[in-house]
């Protein structure tokens, strides 16, 4: 079975619920042509690189697909390409080390930053009050 990635950019003048019948209309249309989705990852508003259509931002999405003929890709491609509510697409076919990559995020073992071990608030104060000595006192009046 062959994977693919298809990224493509939504228009951000829609309202919420266009740009997510949106990406539900190009998943319907994947599945149409027989593909099966492995996973949807929307990435929300984002700032273009250079400005599209007069657009700054657009809403992005990424669908990972696999199929075991893509010969309906061109056709797909030439979808997105009259869909005016997106803005740009690019669908990449993926090799073992991409799908490892995706499956690794996707569960969570790339990506995640790992926390500092949290230290309590006093034990904190009273570890810089050892290191900081308090300011001596020094009374100018005094004779």
């Amino acid at each position: 079975m062959r994977h693919y990635e298809v990224t493509f950019i939504v228009d951000p003048v829609l309202s919420g619920d266009e740009v997510k019948a949106t990406a539900e209309h190009v998943q319907k249309e994947l599945t149409g042509f027989g593909a099966t989705i492995v996973a949807v990852d929307e990435m929300g508003i984002r700032q273009l690189a250079y400005p599209i259509n007069k657009r700054s931002s657009g809403v992005y999405y990424t669908i990972e697909f696999g199929c075991e003929a893509a010969d309906w890709l061109s056709k797909f491609e030439l979808n997105l390409k009259r869909n005016e509510r997106v803005i740009r697409f690019l669908t990449v076919k993926l090799d073992k080390y991409g799908i490892k990559y995706n499956d690794d995020k996707r569960n969570g073992r790339i990506g995640v930053k790992k926390k500092k071990e949290e230290v309590p608030v006093a034990a904190e104060n009273a570890a810089v009050e050892e290191l900081v000595p308090a300011p001596e006192v020094v009374d100018l009046d005094a004779d």
